[in-house]
């Protein structure tokens, strides 16, 4: 009883860790999933970028979107390409942002003659005041003015250009790769939809950006991937996206503690207990079998013969008479000068022995008792 008790205890706790893994792995929120319309084109909130995009296509200029990894986009066989990354508000906040290295497949899809464009690069604050109206250097002649609201600066070398920035460094920046070139913005809000009154950040943006044949915009870091991606990626096998994640090793973790328990708690790898085959004792057997039959037929008669005949023999045995069952004076002579007692009680015997009258069961009980009694004293 107590190690099925066990056993239950036992599946039970492996039921509860599969439950909790099961709701791990499938209830757990899925960050891949998501989009963040901060940053993006498909945007209308103050962060997205839904109204210059609607600008640039207004004015005509040749802009798509790329919902695939960028990976696959540097695969591609193209020159004279813009492509836009415009990070989130999100990643911003949380300091998310780093400076942008280079690939090797990056350095030398650039140096062919495209432009990547990057805003939201991160750079160190300044002491310089949160918003501000600064030129356009681009073209100095004209009277441009775009809204920055940062502090964030980025301190020009010799490798870098600035192309709007004021006494305390750049806020947008450009390096030359071979016959392509890396721009950065130190601001993710440069062209976003808040700044829809200062058309001039717009038409900032729009110059930097179309130098080129061709524009794409990166919306697949927002979470936006099109068909044939999301078919791609749901066909990757569970067991490899665990691999990637710290869930693996939960998982691992929970298949061990499931196999331990099992050896220990049901011992199934263990040697069989091979039950013993009980021995069938014949004679008690029977005697079981007519005992019962006897006692449902009240035949107690039978049972006071039988059993009183056994009980003299063995009196008879004892004071040396033999096996021969002898007239009941013989016995009680016997009895007297053997064992110098009153023979009252064993006559009471011998009567009832004699008589082969049907008595109650626990007249019966009481006879054999007196029966054994007499025998072993």
């Amino acid at each position: 009883m107590q190690n099925l008790r066990q056993r239950k205890l036992w599946l039970f706790g492996i039921i509860a860790i599969a439950v909790i893994v099961i709701l791990i792995l499938f209830a757990a929120p899925n960050s891949s999933g998501r989009k963040d319309d901060s940053g993006s084109t498909y945007g209308r909130n103050p962060y997205g970028y839904g109204a210059w995009y609607e600008y640039m296509s207004n004015k005509e200029i040749p802009i798509k979107r790329w919902r695939k990894p960028f990976e696959q986009f540097l695969d591609q066989d193209v020159q004279d390409v813009t492509y836009i990354q415009i990070r989130s508000k999100t990643d911003f906040q949380l300091s998310r942002l780093i400076e942008h290295d280079l690939s090797s497949s990056e350095y030398d899809w650039v140096s062919q003659g495209n432009t990547l464009v990057i805003i939201g690069e991160h750079q160190p604050a300044t002491a310089a005041p949160f918003e501000s109206l600064i030129s356009n250097r681009v073209r100095p002649l004209s009277d441009q003015q775009i809204k920055i609201e940062t502090t964030r600066r980025h301190q020009s070398d010799n490798e870098t250009q600035k192309l709007l920035g004021d006494q305390y460094g750049a806020v947008v920046w450009e390096k030359t790769i071979g016959k392509g070139k890396v721009i950065y913005s130190a601001t993710p809000y440069l062209a976003a939809n808040a700044y829809q009154d200062f058309p001039d950040n717009y038409e900032f943006l729009a110059e930097l950006v179309s130098q080129n044949k061709a524009i794409w915009v990166d919306e697949y870091i927002h979470g936006y991937k099109d068909k044939e991606t999301i078919a791609q990626e749901q066909e990757e096998n569970v067991l490899s996206y665990l691999a990637k994640t710290p869930l693996f090793l939960l998982f691992i973790q929970t298949v061990i503690i499931a196999l331990i328990a099992s050896i220990s708690a049901f011992r199934r790898f263990g040697s069989p207990n091979i039950p013993k085959t009980a021995i069938v004792d014949n004679s008690t057997a029977y005697i079981d079998a007519l005992a019962g039959v006897l006692e449902k037929a009240e035949s107690t008669d039978f049972v006071v013969d039988t059993v009183g005949k056994d009980e003299q023999r063995k009196l008879q045995a004892s004071l040396g008479l033999g096996a021969s069952l002898v007239d009941e004076n013989t016995l009680l002579s016997a009895w007297q000068v053997q064992r110098e007692e009153s023979s009252a009680e064993l006559s009471k015997l011998l009567k009832i022995n004699n008589t082969k009258q049907k008595i109650s069961e626990a007249q019966l009980i009481a006879w054999i008792q007196k029966w054994q009694k007499i025998i072993e004293s």
